[in-house]
């Protein structure tokens, strides 16, 4: 930008949730600066001009890991590197994914409500929250309020989130009985952006699947459940059949793009493949678990 735009371009560093909601009050259009692995591409990569920046470091009180019974609540703030341990517990493969999210250094200063507040189609926490049915917490000059992760994607770029809102936690409930994967596949193993990432969650009712909840990144203009496929596998015992039925109406679900990351023919292939994986009887080594971190 030309030295005039930089003379008003403007840097707030609030230190409570009040001081972040005057300031959203009086600019409810400016950037809310978490941990900048995002952010920051635009500016560096896109050179776009932010007039008003408001870096979150300082609000202490979004910055926390409160676990129950019940499930487990994260502040926006919290990084990937702190919400590991806690994650692996529960949910081994969410901890994987995010073994594999960046370098140590990204982890230590990506936080899970940045890449879902940015609302980007292959952002990798988005479709593994669908799956296990997360809840967002937004605050704004009305109070709070609670809506469903799957609820808050409207179209690309364009999430519900209204003027001066934040986004205050995730909540993520324990279900009893649910089985939970998910996979990344990138270009890269590690530090890689996703050309796809698949998340799953069913539980088995006398052989019978239930509860099942499919959801994707990478293979819509958001992140995005596969209601089509979901109903296939509902209600029937997993079968080699029940699985190419299953392959087959993701055709119905999602008509993913070609790009630099991906074609749409391999988008569609590996969706189904890692599918097939979710509901086998092999299990899975997550590195995560064992606590290895590279």
């Amino acid at each position: 930008c030309s030295n005039a735009d930089a003379a008003n371009n403007q840097l707030f560093a609030p230190s409570s949730e009040s001081e972040l909601q005057k300031l959203l009050a009086q600019y409810p259009d400016a950037v809310l600066w978490a941990g900048g692995t995002d952010t920051g591409l635009w500016l560096s990569k896109q050179l776009r001009r932010l007039p008003v920046i408001v870096l979150l470091g300082g609000v202490t009180s979004l910055d926390f890991i409160e676990q129950t019974d019940a499930g487990i609540r994260i502040g926006a703030t919290t990084c990937y590197a702190d919400m590991m341990a806690v994650l692996s517990e529960t949910w081994p493969a969410f901890a994987e994914v995010l073994r594999r999210t960046g370098s140590v250094q990204i982890r230590n200063a990506g936080t899970m409500g940045g890449n879902v507040a940015n609302g980007s189609p292959i952002g990798d926490m988005a479709p593994m929250l669908i799956a296990l049915n997360a809840g967002l917490r937004l605050v704004g000059p009305k109070g709070s309020r609670d809506i469903q992760v799957k609820d808050f994607f409207i179209a690309y770029g364009q999430q519900d989130l209204q003027a001066s809102e934040y986004l205050h936690s995730i909540y993520i409930p324990k279900t009893t009985g649910l089985h939970f994967a998910a996979w990344k596949i990138s270009k890269r193993f590690d530090q890689d952006i996703s050309a796809v990432l698949g998340a799953f969650s069913y539980r088995q009712q006398a052989g019978k699947l239930a509860d099942i909840c499919i959801a994707f990144g990478g293979m819509a203009a958001t992140p995005k459940r596969a209601l089509a496929t979901e109903a296939v596998l509902r209600g029937n015992k997993i079968t080699a059949k029940l699985l190419d039925n299953a392959c087959a109406a993701l055709a119905d679900d999602f008509t993913p793009l070609d790009d630099m990351r991906a074609s749409h023919k391999y988008r569609m292939q590996v969706a189904g493949a890692i599918l097939r994986k979710a509901f086998a009887d092999e299990p899975v080594v997550y590195l995560a678990k064992a606590g290895a971190d590279e």
